[in-house]
């Protein structure tokens, strides 16, 4: 069975990495960089402080949790312990695989960080700012960000959709444990 999903997981990594272009590599690349979307966290940072005031400081705070949360578990209870070859790395199909500007990350990929990582930001946010536009927009870049290291070549469906489970329920996790505290922490004072 396991190996049954492994081969469709392959199969549907090949077809989705094939499609590829020079122009959506620019734009795979981007949506994948580290300093991105440095502008969306500083949008999102005074959207949070506009709609919660002096509230939005254990939001926030719970925004550096989850990515902290989200990043750590992605490697040290995933990555390092199931050792799944990135596609890039994977001998069996390395020869096959589009990677952009000879990138390919460390030698093991599941679950993708960069899937937990924004999947758990958007989960987390999307539950404080329940407005409809917000959560679209927040699940769409996750899912943009996802998808674009599957074109990189350097995760298999597998991870990517491993990645975003484990992301969601982290911001969930952390929500839940927020709406628990808060009542605590900004409390009344005495009148």
């Amino acid at each position: 069975m396991l190996e049954q999903l492994s081969t469709i997981d392959t199969r549907l990594f090949l077809f989705l990495n094939g499609h590829h272009s020079p122009f959506w590599d620019n734009v795979m690349w981007y949506f994948s960089g580290k300093y991105t979307w440095v502008w969306l966290y500083a949008l999102l940072l005074a959207y949070l402080v506009y709609l919660f005031r002096w509230r939005s400081l254990i939001i926030i705070l719970g925004v550096v949790l989850v990515v902290t949360l989200a990043d750590q578990i992605s490697v040290k209870l995933f990555k390092e312990v199931f050792e799944r070859l990135r596609p890039c790395h994977n001998p069996a199909i390395s020869h096959l695989v589009h990677t952009v500007n000879d990138k390919c990350g460390g030698r093991f990929g599941f679950v993708s960080s960069h899937a937990s990582n924004t999947f758990a930001v958007a989960v987390y946010l999307l539950l404080f700012i329940r407005r409809r536009w917000f959560s679209i927009f927040m699940v769409s870049w996750a899912l943009i960000v996802s998808y674009s290291r599957i074109y990189l070549g350097v995760h298999y469906p597998a991870d990517v959709v491993g990645g975003a489970i484990l992301g969601t329920a982290i911001g969930w996790f952390i929500y839940y444990l927020a709406q628990l505290l808060m009542p605590y922490i900004y409390k009344k004072s005495p009148e």
